[in-house]
């Protein structure tokens, strides 16, 4: 090697040194320009990390207190500690546990859980034989026996010597519903009427 390689190299050697030392200065002067910002950053992701740890912990046990309190109340439905324990926990599994209840009893609860409020809607229409309730339950968007509310329907009409109402309300039913069938024999049994 030469003596201006050895100068060359030695000056990379040196230019490069410089530049970490640089770098290592400008960092070092932004952390103390914004030192406050950069820990109160830091604090509030590591509190956000926690809180939703946390959360999430109090969540699951929540969830597993109330599922045994669920099974609890499904072994004993008289376990009023188990239904105090749902209620605080999970008032939809509550809700489901009324409602299995009243099913069990012959009553119907009264209940916000989706279908099953449906569910207790339609029996609280045909228990009443009320064509007018029946109606407003079969004509729910998205209700789970929507097929089967339309043929009771006209089963009720029916029943009360309205043979044309029924005629129509069976036309409301799909060809394609699982309710097919009940609806041919009702079909079979209006055409003498």
């Amino acid at each position: 090697m030469s003596l201006k390689e050895n100068v060359d190299y030695v000056k990379e050697e040196l230019n490069s040194e410089e530049k970490f030392l640089e770098s290592f200065v400008k960092v070092e002067r932004f952390y103390k320009k914004n030192k406050l910002i950069i820990i109160i950053a830091v604090v509030i992701v590591l509190g956000a990390i926690i809180g939703l740890y946390t959360t999430n912990s109090i969540r699951e046990s929540n969830k597993l207190d109330a599922n045994i309190a669920f099974n609890k109340v499904i072994e004993d439905p008289k376990d009023t500690t188990a239904m105090a324990t749902l209620k605080e926990k999970s008032l939809q599994l509550y809700q489901v546990a009324q409602f299995i209840q009243a099913t069990k009893d012959g009553k119907t609860a009264d209940i916000q859980v989706t279908y099953l409020k449906e569910l207790s809607d339609y029996q609280k229409a045909l228990n009443s034989k009320d064509i007018n309730k029946l109606n407003s339950v079969s004509m729910q968007k998205d209700f789970l026996l929507k097929e089967f509310a339309i043929f009771n329907k006209a089963l009720l009409q029916a029943n009360e010597g309205k043979f044309d109402d029924a005629k129509a309300t069976l036309k409301l039913i799909p060809t394609d519903s699982k309710a097919k069938e009940l609806v041919n024999i009702l079909n079979h049994y209006l055409v003498t009427k």
